[in-house]
């Protein structure tokens, strides 16, 4: 007969996912910080009516949303409209609603930042081919929905879309 072999408990298996922040390799982790960010999918309409999303490339290659910290005395919808501005050039820009929040963690030398990020939905006014990227940038660009979901490198980003697209289509924008 055979022996009987014991599974790892559900919380074994957690805790080897958290245990890499803490490895001894590259120094243990002296600090844990919390980063709160707000960002937006920020869309337009073509002249066709077809949705375009707004994606920028960060110096890592990825495609992403615009995003960045939170400042003091600033809301996170007001961050929102200020990062917009700042990393793609619209100033012109109209918060619609909130679509959820995303949490992030990574390791930054000894430090292990978790970074909580709120997501609003947001529509480009004015002349929105006048956007320009910043210059830590790879690059930014307006993407036909489909496509801007096909390249986006952040799953939770890419499932928040889905929904920016869907309240587009509830509330008729």
């Amino acid at each position: 007969m055979k022996a009987p072999t014991m599974q790892t408990p559900k919380f074994d298996k957690q805790f080897n996912k958290f245990k890499k922040y803490f490895s001894k390799k590259s120094g243990s982790i002296q600090e844990v910080v919390r980063e709160p960010t707000a960002g937006g999918v920020v869309f337009r309409r073509t002249k066709k009516g077809d949705i375009e999303i707004l994606l920028i490339q960060d110096a890592k290659d990825r495609w992403t949303i615009p995003k960045g910290h939170i400042e003091e005395g600033e809301t996170a919808q007001e961050t929102a409209l200020r990062e917009i501005g700042e990393e793609a050039g619209i100033t012109e820009a109209e918060a619609i609603c909130w679509l959820g929040k995303i949490n992030f963690r990574y390791r930054r030398v000894t430090t292990l930042v978790l970074m909580t990020t709120q997501i609003y939905l947001v529509r480009a006014l004015g002349d929105t081919d006048k956007i320009q990227k910043e210059e830590w940038m790879n690059g930014i660009k307006w993407f036909k929905f489909h496509d801007a979901l096909e390249v986006i490198e952040y799953e939770d980003i890419g499932k928040l879309m889905l929904l920016a697209m869907k309240r587009i289509r509830e509330r008729n924008l």
